[in-house]
Order: structure tokens, then C-alpha cells, then sequence
């Protein structure tokens, strides 16, 4: 976006608020709602589309913690999640009494994942450890009423109600329930101007409008360590675990699940359709995490060999396979280790959150509303609308980027 003008802005233009989001993925989002309903005056701001980056490239999985659980036991980070399926289907519902938002009008691709696994005895076991400590149990199902992508499988195959949302048409519905509070802005050094006593710094988000807000929650995923940095708060508080996605294009058989095998998920597939009307899967689990190392051709050969091993009787020579990288900001860790849980920093009156995994959306806007309540102190009224302001479309899922280098399955390995 072009540099605007030296810092000026009248008096008249300035809207005072609780919280100013920087950031519009789900985390951001979900947060802006939930600081709505408990009554805060909030905004956010997003630099360039609703759910670019971190919250697109997602599967959109809402975990039950079943992956946590495959050495056995309960872990922290099953903990964490185990109860995100119920909260996210009362919202989905749009249930009366929920504590989330009503998120009626979007789209869930599938009500449920598949559990399978290989056929080995390491693998068996870990099917077993799957069971222990969930809220939501595998159900064992007979080959008969096995989805059609399964029926090959060796190996056991359960039904695992954990939901798959279409992610776009998610950050499409929050939007839309907060247009008015949300303005599409790209903030540098020259937007800025130090906050007096009991604000944080006034945020200049058009030329016409700037923002004084008590708190600025930082929810920019990727992009949080340069606005920490920007912002004059303490950097380096932030990790990136680096992940290569796998995407399929083609006329093969939809499916949503995970292949495991022993303690570890194999493979993560699901599936939507392009704007082609072709099935595309997103494969994820651990293919995706070794992959971040790899050339893009090797990923591709490899997923290519791992997905005829997992899933046998798909026929995958006619489709087309591409990557895309998705690295996941995290709060950093000592010694780099995985977070358990959503992680929020507070550092004075600035807040930064990250959700660790799209799943615990809720939880995070949870802990920034705690944070915030703590203070004690609100404006009175709602929130002044944001007149005549640019604002943020939803963001492309990554099928639909025309950057995407597609790659014919026959051509894999032969170059």
C-alpha cells in the first residue's frame, strides 16, 4: 500500500476504544467477538484479507486430542483441546445460551473424521492408546460403512466426531457479524503515536480515522514479531515451526481423516473442492513436518508413495500435486518445544495472543478477555462505527492461489 502523509489527523477522527485487534485470522476475529459480547468497545484491523496466511492454510479440523494421545496417555496438549468439538459445534449451531459466536451461516465440509491405520502391529497399539482420556471416543465401523477412499484399508478404520469447517466460509461469517468494527489497514512506524496515560499508542488506520484504544491485542500470527518490534514492545518471544503442505487435485474420492501409525498421524487428509469443482485434499500430520525440510519435488514424490500406501485402492495417477508452505507462529518455547495450549504475553497494555492451533481459537479470546477484564475499567456505549472505511475481503484458500505450481502425478520422480 502507498506511505501516507506525516502523522496528522484531527481531533474529530479519533475513536476511542477498549482493545484494538491488529490482525484478522481467527484468532483476531473470534477475540473481537468475544470482547463484543462481554462488552468492550473493540476494532480490528486487518493489512490485507480476512484469514491471510496461518488461518487459511489451515485444515480446519477441530480436534478432539485424539493425535495427543497415541503413545497412551492423556497429555497436556489433549488437555488443552479435548473439549473445542462441542464448543465449536454450539457455535456452529448457532445454539442459544452458547458462548461463542453464531456461526450458522458457515460451512462444515464434514461432521466427522476417519481414523485408520496401517497394517502393523505398531499401529494397532497405537489405535488403542487413541482411546484413553477423550471426550470423544473412535467408533469402530464395519467395512460396509467405510467411506469409499477407505474401503481398501487393511487395517482397522473408526469414525471420530471431530468436525472439518470450511475455514473461508468461517472468517467470512465472524466478519460479517463485526463489518462495522473492522477496517482493512497496512500500519507502519508513521502510524503511531505513543499513548498518554491509560492507552496504548494511537493507531492512525485511514486517512481519516485513527484509533486510541486502552489495549492493543496483537493476533497477526506471522506477522506478530515485526509489530512487537514496531510497537516498541520486547521482541523475540515468538517461534516458527515450519510446515510444507501437500495439495491434490483431481476426480479422487473425498475423505477427512487421519492415518496413524504407532504413536505417530501419518498422514492428515481432508478435502474440498476448488473453484474448478475438482476435489482438492490438503495433507497434512507428519508428512507436512518432515516435508519443511525437503525440496518441493521430493515432498511430492514422497506424498505420492505415502498416500498409495495409506490409502491403496485410490487411484491417484490422473491428479495433479502441488505444495505450500504454512509455518505456524507459536509463542516461543524453552528449548523450542511445542506449546500445549493457546499462549497470551502481556506486556503492558499490549497484548499478544497466539492460538497454537486454529481449534483453540475460542480458548485464546477467552484468556484476552480475562486479560482485559482484570483492568477493570471500560468505556461506557457501544463502539462508534467506523465510517467510509476501506474494508478487508476473505482471504483465497491456498487450492485457489494462482501461484500454485501443479505438478501431473505422472511426471513425479522424472525430474
Amino acid at each position: 500500500m502507498p506511505q501516507r502523509a506525516p502523522y496528522t489527523v484531527p481531533p474529530r477522527a479519533i475513536v476511542d476504544a477498549d482493545a484494538c485487534i491488529i490482525g484478522g485470522g481467527i484468532a483476531g476475529l473470534w477475540t473481537l467477538d468475544a470482547l463484543t459480547r462481554a462488552g468492550y468497545r473493540a476494532v480490528l484491523i486487518e493489512r490485507t484479507a480476512l484469514g491471510d496466511g496461518q488461518s487459511i492454510w489451515s485444515q480446519g479440523i477441530i480436534h478432539s486430542g485424539l493425535k495427543y494421545t497415541l503413545t497412551g496417555s492423556l497429555t497436556p496438549a489433549a488437555r488443552a483441546i479435548r473439549d473445542m468439538p462441542e464448543r465449536w459445534s454450539a457455535a456452529l449451531a448457532g445454539a442459544a445460551g452458547s458462548d461463542g459466536p453464531d456461526l450458522r451461516s458457515a460451512g462444515v465440509r464434514s461432521p466427522h473424521c476417519w481414523l485408520w491405520q496401517t497394517d502393523s502391529l505398531s499401529s494397532r497399539a497405537g489405535m488403542i492408546g487413541a482411546r484413553a482420556g477423550l471426550r470423544i471416543a473412535p467408533v469402530v465401523v464395519p467395512i460396509e460403512d467405510r467411506p469409499e477412499a477407505l474401503r481398501d484399508c487393511p487395517g482397522t478404520v473408526a469414525r471420530l466426531d471431530e468436525p472439518v469447517i470450511d475455514v473461508a466460509s468461517v472468517i467470512g461469517a465472524l466478519g460479517a457479524l463485526h463489518a462495522e468494527r473492522i477496517i482493512r489497514a497496512d500500519i507502519g512506524p508513521g502510524d503511531l503515536q505513543p499513548g498518554t496515560l491509560g492507552f496504548a499508542h494511537t493507531i492512525r488506520a485511514s486517512e481519516s480515522i485513527a484509533i486510541r484504544p486502552r489495549w492493543i491485542v496483537i493476533a497477526a500470527g506471522n506477522g506478530g514479531e515485526k509489530l512487537r518490534a514496531m510497537l516498541g514492545v520486547t521482541a523475540k518471544k515468538m517461534q516458527v515451526r515450519p510446515l510444507r503442505m501437500v495439495m491434490v487435485r483431481g476426480d479422487h474420492p473425498m475423505v477427512h481423516g487421519h492415518c496413524v501409525d504407532g504413536s505417530a498421524t501419518r498422514v492428515t487428509i481432508t478435502s474440498a473442492k476448488d473453484a474448478a469443482g475438482r476435489t482438492v485434499w490438503q495433507v497434512g500430520g507428519d508428512l507436512a513436518e518432515r516435508g519443511a525440510s525437503m525440496d518441493p519435488d521430493e515432498l511430492l514424490t514422497l506424498a505420492r508413495a505415502e498416500l498409495a500406501a495409506v490409502l491403496p485402492g485410490v487411484d491417484l495417477s490422473r491428479c495433479e500435486f502441488a505444495t505450500y508452505d504454512a509455518p505456524r507462529a507459536e509463542a516461543k518455547m524453552r528449548f523450542g518445544s511445542r506449546p500445549t495450549g493457546p499462549e497470551v504475553l502481556i506486556d503492558q497494555r499490549f497484548i499478544t495472543v497466539w492460538p497454537t492451533k486454529l481449534a483453540l481459537a475460542p480458548v485464546a479470546a477467552d484468556m484476552v478477555v480475562k486479560a482485559i477484564s482484570i483492568a477493570g475499567v471500560r468505556f461506557d456505549g457501544p463502539i462508534p462505527e467506523l465510517p467510509d472505511a476501506p474494508r478487508p475481503g476473505v482471504a483465497s484458500p491456498p487450492w485457489d492461489d494462482p501461484r500454485a505450481v501443479w505438478t501431473p502425478a505422472a511426471e513425479l520422480g522424472a525430474r
